[in-house]
């Protein structure tokens, strides 16, 4: 509209300057072969001059009266926009909502924060009564032992319970804050009302748009059923891509992982993190008795010196005995080891090797040669010895091993001159294998 009114305008202020042109063409024209008088050349120009002011002044007029006409019609169409739409709705409490504009058919949609499940409907529609569909939702803290809307609430979980005491409560926790408290529930299976359930439909302008919450797929032959999503059975474990760690259990809308006793539930919510139980002091070891955490659990062991026929030893810390001194000529004594330490290492089973699992250093060097390798025949199919520095010997892992398993190695560090034992130093390394590889 406004440019067909500018269009004509431009057309007007053209066909009067073509009149303009006509009239001195005349004046010319009238006196070929003399110069025209001067008072004729100047009245022409003042009638000109005249006529542009006229058509400037209409042109700025009918611009004005343009710009009246259109913010008149941008008024009113925002009048419409306005009355046409549903009032703002409020986001829940410890929740937030997703959507900006409010118009008839358009949706909203709600969250809740972390730690929090929503009560009530995820979406909301605007309906042509200018009015939202269903009923205002709320964010409710998980765990929470306050009764929910009951046209909101899941069916009652199953009253088994068990495989829920070999876990410990702190590990079975939910991986997304939609799924619903399952502190009572079987891990393995759940109640088949809370799996199916009917979808969300809102009727308008005719057609019909069904949806389902978060964790569900619509089915059905009017998409009038919601099944819940199995994601254990899609993201099994061992596979890339897995959900959890250790045990994944589905439940209505959602799922949470679970760890075995021993561990506890990463922040993430699917991982598991060993629980050192002789820091924390949850261990039944006695005084005599050394705490030795393992991943899963832990070791009550005992250090004891060996007993020997013509050598004697004598404890000179926690995890060394010392031999005393030897009879002049007795070369049994002096064959025996000069000292044996003891050290306790935790791995998760199926480790990868080849692995570094030791270090074994002389402090000083007397003779000319220092030797290291296996002792017994303890580990042989496990562990190997190799010489990594011109006082060191490092124990390695060069197999696999999968748990549970306790293994045991000797470390021998033998001192010699000229070919002559001057010492030996037995290292005895205990190998706590654990049944997970986490």
């Amino acid at each position: 509209m406004k440019m067909e009114l500018l269009s004509r305008m431009k057309a007007a202020g053209v066909v009067t300057l073509m009149m303009m042109m006509i009239s001195l063409h005349q004046i010319y024209s009238s006196s070929a072969q003399e110069c025209p008088p001067t008072h004729d050349l100047l009245n022409s120009l003042r009638q000109v001059e005249k006529m542009l002011a006229v058509h400037e002044t209409s042109y700025q007029q009918g611009l004005r009266s343009l710009k009246k006409k259109i913010s008149a019609l941008h008024n009113s169409t925002m009048a419409v926009f306005k009355i046409a739409s549903c009032p703002k709705p409020d986001p829940p409490a410890h929740g937030r909502r997703l959507g900006r504009v409010f118009g008839i058919g358009h949706e909203v949609h709600f969250l809740c924060k972390s730690g929090y499940e929503l009560i009530g409907p995820r979406t909301r529609v605007c309906l042509e009564s200018l009015k939202w569909s269903g009923q205002q939702p709320m964010c409710r803290r998980l765990n929470s032992t306050a009764n929910s809307l009951p046209s909101f609430s899941p069916a009652s979980p199953s009253s088994s319970t068990s495989s829920s005491s070999s876990f410990p409560a702190s590990a079975a926790l939910s991986a997304s804050s939609s799924a619903t408290s399952l502190s009572h529930q079987s891990p393995t299976s759940s109640s088949p009302s809370s799996s199916v359930r009917p979808s969300h439909c809102t009727h308008f302008l005719g057609s019909t748009r069904c949806t389902c919450d978060v964790g569900f797929t619509i089915s059905g032959r009017d998409n009038n059923i919601c099944t819940d999503i199995d994601e254990c059975h899609l993201f099994p474990l061992g596979q890339p891509g897995r959900l959890c760690v250790h045990q994944c259990v589905n439940t209505p809308g959602s799922f949470h992982c679970i760890c075995p006793s021993g561990y506890d539930l990463t922040r993430d919510g699917r991982g598991c993190t060993d629980i050192d139980e002789c820091e924390n002091r949850m261990h039944n070891c006695t005084a005599d008795q050394l705490c030795v955490n393992t991943y899963g659990g832990f070791q009550c062991v005992t250090v004891e010196c060996p007993r020997m026929k013509n050598a004697t030893y004598i404890k000179t810390s926690s995890m060394r005995c010392e031999r005393n001194p030897c009879m002049l000529g007795d070369k049994a004594c002096t064959q025996a080891p000069n000292s044996i330490s003891f050290h306790f290492l935790s791995v998760v089973s199926n480790m990868s090797a080849p692995r570094i699992l030791f270090r074994v250093s002389a402090a000083r060097v007397l003779g000319d040669t220092l030797r290291f390798g296996l002792a017994g025949d303890r580990g042989r199919g496990h562990f190997s010895v190799q010489r990594s520095g011109r006082q060191t010997g490092t124990l390695l892992l060069v197999t696999p091993i999968k748990g549970p398993a306790t293994l045991e190695a000797e470390v021998e560090m033998s001192e010699l001159e000229h070919n002559t034992l001057l010492g030996r130093y037995l290292t005895k390394v205990t190998l706590f294998v654990s049944p997970y590889e986490f």
